[in-house]
Parts: structure tokens; C-alpha cells; sequence
């Protein structure tokens, strides 16, 4: 008794045990998920925020062993490094995010990191980028995934864009236009409005573009989205500089600025040098339009220097990221098999707790079935002398039913030499007739007399015959 109290108290922490881990685990993953979407929804307003927010995030999922947050905060945290053009990072984290989502086969959100990798491409290898972006078009479709469907559309118009295919580009931004009005998405609706205003910017058709480049600006700013105001009034600024409105270009210009500064985005910094140098130079001011275009040129070898390395520092990661993922692999398998021990250990004590259930059940079960077994026993010998009596009732039934068969038998078979006997002889002289017939000794009409005679005869006997079987009464010769 005490063994099987013992057994019932280690089953009961057990069950408590499982509970509470299942509990902290919960708890756990709802704080990685929010930690990851405060993260995300930091990138266009401070990418810093978004790596600080994701790697917190990373730790927590780690700790907890949730490998969809693990690998989603691996993603933000590479969408952070992408908006602070950090490339090697960025692709580094893509990869890791890859690898944990291929382990739990989490299309939606491979499809997500393709288009990452994508984005990354696509300021330095156009055919890459398109590559990536067009696996993961395949997959938001074939998830029937709008939301990502449409920022495909927005990314692969970035693409021909950059090839300045721009009525393509055009066509592929109305697209994902027409997927976020439908869906209610405002922060990448802004990003289409932009986009959309940059294309009519470079076709020349400037009232449509501020029209659409003014609207974005706003919503960007109702929303402190700090990068899609900079480089909203990077186009803006260039659209200005086009109309000769020079102190509108200007006043843009110094606000997208302290907006590009807010962001730490070191490519629109340069950009609005650039912008700057051709409003000095349109206004006719050349010493200070040499001025930055001197500051142009430093930067520019920089961001050159910076983009070989960050080429070369990709692939090098790329490298690095298989022996990494092995790794990982490693010790996702030790928690999967720690995790199952538990499991098994909970298991079997389960099992434990039914056996002796069962054993209790089974011994209330034996003592009641004793009962039955005896009076069943006494009701079997009861039908057993009952058996008897009927066996023998059934033994004399037989004898007697052999005695009739046998005086049966011995009748019939009197009967057949009877029959054997009497019905010879008239056949006999039928066959005899006939052959005499044959070789016409007697006549035909005295022939017919006799074989009438004889069949009568037969006839006669076979009645005869009939009779005696019939004939109850009569005991056998």
C-alpha cells in the first residue's frame, strides 16, 4: 500500500511538473512573438530599435526552445541589419532563419525569408534578386497569402525599377496597390504610394507624381515612419529641383535629411548630398555645388569599397552558415531527444498509474467472478444429469429404432427373392416367345396371346408384391 502511495505522489508532481513547464512555455512564446512584431514594426523608424527587440527575442525563444520564434527573430533581426546596410549580417541571419524554418517545415515563413534575400540582392545582382523573389511569389500563391503577395509585387517592381524598365515597374506596383487597399494595409499602401510616384516621376508626368509622392509623405508621417518620409522627400526634392522650384527642393531637402539621420541610413545621407549637389548646381551656386560633389566622390569610393566587401562577406557567410547549421542541428536533435526522454518518463508512469487501476479493478472483478463460477458450476451439473437422462431416454429410442430396421430389412429382402423368383419365370417366357417369334415357329396372333398372358402375369405379381410391403401386420418369413 505504501509502494503504490509513493508511485500515486511521484505521479502527481509529475502531472504538476508537465503542467507548469507547459505553462512558463506558453508564456514564453507569447512574449516572443510580441517582441518580434515590436521589432518589425520598428524597421522604418529606428532599424536599431529592431535588431535590440529581436535579439531579446532570440534569447527568450532559445531558452524556451520555440523554433518558430527563434527563426522569425533570426528574420527581423536580418531586416534590421538590411535597413542599417549591414549586408553580411543581414544575409547571415536570412540563413540562419532559413535553416529553422526548413527544420519545422514552415513554407509561409521560408517563402518570407525568400523575399528577404531578395531585398538584399537587389542594389548588386539584379538576376539573384529576381531569382529569390520569384520562389517566394510562387509559394505566397500558392498559400493564397495576400499580404506577402503583395509586397513580392512591390519588390520585384524595385527591381525593374532599378533596370529602369519603369512601365513594368509600374505595372507590378499597381498590383500590390490594389492588394493593400483591399486588404487595409497602411504601412505597405505607403510604400506603394511611393513607389508608384517615383515611376510617374521618371516618366515625366510630375502632377501625378507629387500628387502621389505627397500622400505617401503624409501617411508616412501620421504613422512616424521615419525612412518612407526620407526617401519620399529624396524623389520629392528631385521632382522640385525639375520645376525650378528651388526653395521648396531646398526646405525638403534639410527635413528628409534630419529624417535620414533619425534612421542611421548611410546610403540616403549620400543620396541627399547628391541631391543637394544638384540644386546648388541648378541654382547656378558652382562653389558649393563642387563642394558636394567632393564629398560625392569620397563617399562614393567608400560605399564601393563598402558594397565589394559586403559581397565578399556574404559568400564567406553563406560558408560559414553550413557548418553553423550542423551545429544547430545538433543540438535541436539533443533538446528533441531530452523532450521525448520526459515524455516517455511521463508516459510510462502513466502507464504505471493504470496498471495498478486495473489490478484493483481486477481482483473486485475475480472475487464476484468466483461467485458466478459456482453456482454456474451447480447449474452445469444439473444439466448434466438432465444430459443423462435424455442419453439414455435416446439409447432405448435407438434400440428400438434398430429392431424395426432390422425386421425391415429382413422383409425386404424376402421380398426381393419373392420378387426375384415369381417375376423370373414370366419374363423368362417373354424372352423365349420372342425368339420364337423371330424364327416364325409359332404363330404371330398366338404369339401376342402369350406375351399378353405373361405381362399379366407380371403384373399380377407386382401388385401381389405391393400388397405385402404395405401390409404392416404381417411378420417376415
Amino acid at each position: 500500500m505504501n509502494k503504490i502511495f509513493t508511485l500515486l505522489v511521484f505521479l502527481l508532481g509529475t502531472t504538476i511538473y508537465a503542467k507548469g513547464i507547459d505553462g512558463v512555455a506558453a508564456q514564453d512564446s507569447n512574449e516572443v512573438i510580441k517582441l518580434n512584431k515590436q521589432a518589425y514594426d520598428n524597421r522604418l523608424t529606428s532599424p536599431d530599435q529592431t535588431v535590440s527587440y529581436a535579439n531579446k527575442a532570440l534569447e527568450l525563444a532559445e531558452k524556451a526552445g520555440y523554433d518558430k520564434g527563434i527563426g522569425e527573430a533570426y528574420r527581423v533581426r536580418g531586416i534590421g541589419n538590411y535597413y542599417l546596410n549591414q549586408a553580411s549580417a543581414a544575409i547571415h541571419d536570412y540563413l540562419l532563419a532559413l535553416s529553422t524554418f526548413s527544420k519545422i517545415k514552415d513554407l509561409r515563413s521560408e517563402a518570407k525569408v525568400y523575399n528577404n534575400i531578395g531585398n538584399l540582392y537587389l542594389d548588386n545582382n539584379y538576376a539573384s534578386s529576381l531569382e529569390y523573389l520569384n520562389k517566394s511569389l510562387e509559394i505566397a500563391l500558392k498559400l493564397a497569402d495576400k499580404q506577402l503577395t503583395g509586397s513580392l509585387y512591390l519588390n520585384i517592381g524595385n527591381v525593374y525599377y532599378r533596370k529602369k524598365s519603369f512601365n513594368q515597374a509600374l505595372n507590378y506596383y499597381n498590383k500590390a496597390n490594389d492588394i493593400f487597399v483591399a486588404i487595409k494595409d497602411s504601412v505597405n499602401l505607403i510604400q506603394a504610394l511611393q513607389n508608384r510616384g517615383v515611376i510617374y516621376f521618371n516618366l515625366n508626368q510630375y502632377d501625378i507624381a507629387e500628387k502621389l509622392l505627397l500622400a505617401a509623405n503624409k501617411a508616412a508621417k501620421e504613422r512616424d515612419l521615419n525612412k518612407p518620409v526620407a526617401s519620399t522627400n529624396l524623389t520629392l526634392a528631385s521632382l522640385y529641383i525639375a520645376q525650378k522650384r528651388f526653395n521648396d527642393a531646398e526646405k525638403i531637402v534639410q527635413e528628409g535629411q534630419a529624417y535620414s539621420q533619425a534612421v542611421k541610413d548611410e546610403k540616403l545621407e549620400s543620396d541627399y548630398i547628391y541631391t543637394t549637389y544638384q540644386l546648388e548646381a541648378k541654382r547656378k551656386n558652382y562653389e558649393r555645388a563642387l563642394y558636394y560633389l567632393q564629398q560625392i566622390f569620397r563617399q562614393d569610393s567608400t560605399i564601393y569599397a563598402s558594397n565589394e566587401s559586403n559581397q565578399i562577406n556574404m559568400l564567406q557567410v553563406q560558408f560559414k552558415q553550413q557548418a553553423k547549421q550542423r551545429e544547430n542541428e545538433l543540438t535541436i536533435q539533443r533538446q528533441q531527444n531530452d523532450r521525448i526522454k520526459f515524455w516517455a518518463v511521463t508516459v510510462v508512469a502513466g502507464l504505471l498509474l493504470v496498471v495498478i487501476a486495473l489490478l484493483v479493478s481486477n481482483v473486485k472483478r475475480k472475487a464476484a467472478t468466483n461467485t458466478k463460477l459456482t453456482e454456474l458450476n451447480g447449474e452445469v451439473l444439473r444439466q448434466k444429469d438432465n444430459l443423462d437422462r435424455v442419453n439414455h431416454h435416446l439409447e432405448e429410442i435407438i434400440d428400438e429404432r434398430t429392431k424395426d430396421l432390422q425386421i425391415k430389412n429382413k422383409k425386404l429382402s424376402e421380398y426381393s427373392s419373392y420378387l426375384s423368383h415369381q417375376i423370373r419365370g414370366p419374363i423368362a417366357t417373354l424372352r423365349g416367345l420372342m425368339n420364337l417369334e423371330k424364327e416364325k415357329l409359332v404363330d404371330e396372333k398366338e404369339c401376342i396371346v402369350m406375351m399378353d398372358k405373361c405381362v399379366s402375369d407380371i403384373d399380377q405379381k407386382i401388385i401381389e408384391m405391393s400388397e405385402m410391403l404395405n401390409d404392416t401386420s404381417r411378420a417376415p418369413v
